[in-house]
Formats: C-alpha cells, structure tokens, sequence
C-alpha cells in the first residue's frame, strides 16, 4: 500500500510538471517563469528549494552525533544566506533585470569574469544536486525493502525529475514546489505530533538533548574552535549567495518586494522546519535505543526512514515519505535547472551568439539533460555523505564568487583586475589547504580561501589606481560596460 501511494504521488508531481509547461512561451518563461509570480509562490519556491534531502536525513544524523555544533553550515548558515539575500541582495539584483548571475558578472567586469564565475557556479551544483539523487535512490531502496536497489532508485529518481523540469522550467519548478511545500509542512507537523508522544512528549525530547549538551553550538571556546565555528558559518551563509537558483526566485517575483520579503519568509520557515527532523531523529534514541545504536555504526542518515517503518502506522508512513520526496523532489528540481540557464545564457551563448530565442530554449533543455546525466555518475562514484556533498558544494563559490559579488555590487572602486585577482587568490590559497590540510591546523581551508579572495580584491582594484596615481604617463584608464574602472 505505501509504495502504491507513493506511486500515486510520483505521477501527479509529473502531470502539475507537465501542465506548467503550458505557461512556457519563451525561454525567459522557462528560467524565471516571466517575472510574475506572487509572493506565496516565491516563498514557498525559496522554503522547498533548499528544504532537501540534506534537511531530512544529513542534518539530523549530523545532530545526533554532534549537536548544534555539528550542523552550523546547515541549516544556520543558509538561513543567514536568505536574510542577507532579503535584506541586502534582492533589490539591487532584481533592479538590474538580467538572466542570470553570470550577466550580472559580465556587465560589472567583463566577460572574462562572467565566464570564470558561470563555470564555478556550475561546478558548484554537482555535489548538491548528486546529493538529492543518492537520497532518491535511498528512499527507493528503503521503501522496496531491498528489491529496488539504491543505484537503480537514484536513475528511476532522476529520471522522474528530469521529465517535469525539462518541459516546464521555472514554471514546473514553481507549481510542484508550492504543492511538495504543502504536503512537507503537514507530514512533518504530524509526525512530530505522533513520535513526539511517543517518546514522552517535547519537553521530555528537548530536555533530554539540552541534558546531553546538543545545544551548544561550539564544543569550546578555544581559538581553534571558534575559527571552526566562523568557517562553518560562511560556508554557505556567503557561499550561497553568489548562486542562480537564489537568484532566479528573486528574479522570478512581481516587485522587488515581494523578491526580498520572500527570501525572508522562506528563510524563516526553512530554520522553523529544520528543526522537526531533527527533534524527529533525536526522539528515535528515547524510543529505541537499540535501533539508533545499529543504524550510528552503520549509517546514521537511515535512523528516522528506520524509525517510521517500524514504529509509526501506516498513515504515517505515507506522510513521512511523500514529505521526504517533496523535499528531495523539489531541491533537485530547482538545483537542476539553475546551472542549466546559466551554462546556456553565460557560457554556450558565448560560442553562439546568434542563437535565436527558440534555438536558446531547445538548448537550455538539453543542457538541463546533460546535467543531469554527469550528476549522476557524480553519485554513483561519490563516497561523502548527504550533509558533505552539500556542504562541499559552497566552498568553490565562497572562494571564488562571493567577494567579486559583494564587492561588486557595493564597492565603486572595484574592478576587473581585482576581480580576477579575487577569484585567483581565493582558489589557488582553497585548493592548496584543501590538499595540505590536517585536524591538526589551525585555519579551515574555506575560511582562508574567502580572507585571500579579499585579499586580492583589494590589491587588484587598490594597487594598480595607486600606482596610476603616482605616475599617471603609465596609467592607460578603460571602462567597462557598467562603468566601473579598470586600471591597465
């Protein structure tokens, strides 16, 4: 019975995906559904989007074994990154009317800074979309009792996404992201009502895990421990940002308000419902000790799947895993189409300028494919866990786009060259400690990546107008299309 539900839902997500590609006229339609839609549709696009596998199964295993201190990346600091993006972001960006991120790069410092920024926002995705997948797979596995295997549930998960993204874009995106938040909200409420009891009642659950020290965010305040606690807080409270799936619902809203009030509200309701799966998890080692002792030396991510299949009824077992597909479903979606558009728009239109708006559409929807295809050998060869791939994904951006984005939005004096060297500073400074690094040392290497990006900011942009000022005969000054200054 709940694989036959769960079938059910798998169909009806397609045929909402198929009718909203009836609103696709065009591919501005397709990537940022026409800059229409109102504010529940964007907030809940914001909400289910980032709400994912990783909220469901990554943070609460993460939780049980580490607590609060285990889990800042996520999901602290991606609410940090969608108030910034409210309060900071949204209204500039969303005033500027462009595509993608990688326009916004291109007309602030040129193409040779929109390229190298595409690229990394591309690469970027791989490990957040190859993570819902290898969920997808998991719940496959896990619903069949074994006979599905996870391989075979990640290629049937993607294959489900792929249809009802490929034809609808944004608009699928938007629609089955409204519907998924929906049925996440009430399946999780309900079950945290249900297991709750079970276990004694959420003052007993909360009062247990203060008790066992869960709740401290840094396990000392040692100075190596609160550099740790600010690297995990960047990750991806700025590496975020620098992202097209963010940008695209600010882009995707009526107004500039409704943009930047959405970001909020969908920041709100994604630290509120975090919060369930994880209280959901650490219930599961008052109700059975045994069972979570099994599935922490094996794998932790499965304690809470484990925990309905054998203790919860059926009613509940069909809340549990259609709000665990919805929040993977509607990830993947979002994640899917984002490094699509700006692959198109910033990197093949580059090669073929001449493509018209059907040509461009077409191409979209085969990039969207291909994306496809290479995330899934990327899961199927990959070892980290959900919560890794996840947080491993926003290193490259924070070292490599975030400053060029900040500074390029609210620093005049920033140019090409600092762009450049930003970008340059922060890779090459990431990839070395990245290689080099041990438990032992003192800096994490993301953390150093995004000092030395501001590093190069500064003397790319500072240097070169200091030097001009000193002897301007060598000083040849050219401006680029928004009107910032580089200095050769």
């Amino acid at each position: 019975m709940l694989i036959w539900f769960v079938a059910l839902y798998l169909l009806l997500t397609v045929g909402v995906g198929f009718y909203a590609s009836t609103r696709v006229k065009n591919s501005r339609d397709f990537a940022a559904g026409g800059r229409s839609m109102s504010f529940p549709l964007v907030a809940a696009m914001v909400f289910a989007t980032w709400f994912g596998s990783e909220a469901v199964l990554g943070i609460p295993a993460t939780f049980i074994q580490e607590g609060f201190a285990g889990i800042i990346e996520d999901p602290f600091g991606s609410f940090g990154c969608l108030m910034l993006v409210g309060l900071i972001f949204a209204r500039p960006l969303y005033r500027m009317n462009l595509l993608t991120l990688g326009d916004f790069f291109r007309k602030r410092f040129g193409p040779n800074v929109e390229m190298i920024t595409s690229i990394v926002i591309i690469l970027s995705y791989l490990g957040w979309i190859a993570a819902q997948f290898t969920a997808l797979g998991v719940v496959f596995n896990v619903l069949s009792d074994g006979a599905i295997s996870t391989t075979q549930g990640m290629l049937i998960g993607a294959v489900i996404v792929l249809l009802y993204t490929l034809f609808g874009g944004m608009w699928s995106v938007a629609l089955t992201d409204f519907m998924q938040m929906l049925i996440i909200v009430a399946g999780l409420v309900y079950l945290t009502w249900l297991i709750g009891d079970m276990a004694g009642g959420p003052v007993a659950v909360i009062s247990h895990a203060a008790n066992e020290g869960k709740f401290s965010f840094m396990h000392s305040f040692e100075p190596k421990d609160f550099v740790a606690f600010i690297g995990a807080a960047v990750t991806m409270m700025f590496g975020s940002i620098p992202q097209q799936d963010v940008y695209a619902r600010v882009m995707s809203a009526k107004t500039e308000n409704i943009a930047a009030r959405a970001s909020m509200a969908g920041a709100c309701f994604y630290l509120a419902f975090c919060m369930l799966p994880i209280f959901l998890t650490y219930a599961a080692s008052m109700i059975d000790p045994a069972m979570v002792q099994r599935w922490l030396a094996d794998d932790a991510q499965m304690i809470l799947p484990h925990l309905i299949l054998e203790r919860t009824p059926l009613f509940a077992q069909i809340m549990f895993f259609g709000a665990l597909l919805s929040a993977i479903m509607s990830t993947a979606s979002g994640t899917l189409l984002a490094p699509s558009v700006t692959f198109t728009e910033n990197v093949l239109k580059r090669f073929l300028p001449d493509m018209n708006d059907k040509q461009f559409l077409l191409a979209m929807r085969l990039t969207i494919l291909v994306c496809a295809i290479l995330t899934c050998v990327f899961s199927l060869f990959s070892n980290a866990s959900i919560y890794e791939m996840v947080g491993n994904a926003y290193k490259v951006t924070l070292v490599a786009a975030a400053v060029p984005l900040f500074a390029g939005l609210f620093w005049k004096r920033a140019t090409t060259q600092g762009a450049l060297a930003s970008m340059g500073f922060g890779m090459a400074s990431w990839l070395w400690l990245e290689y080099t690094h041990t438990d032992a040392d003192f800096w994490p290497p993301q953390l150093a990546g995004l000092l030395f990006s501001w590093l190069g900011m500064l003397l790319g942009s500072l240097l070169p107008q200091i030097l001009s000022a000193r002897d301007p005969a060598r000083a040849h000054v050219v401006g680029n299309a928004s009107g910032a200054v580089a200095i050769e």
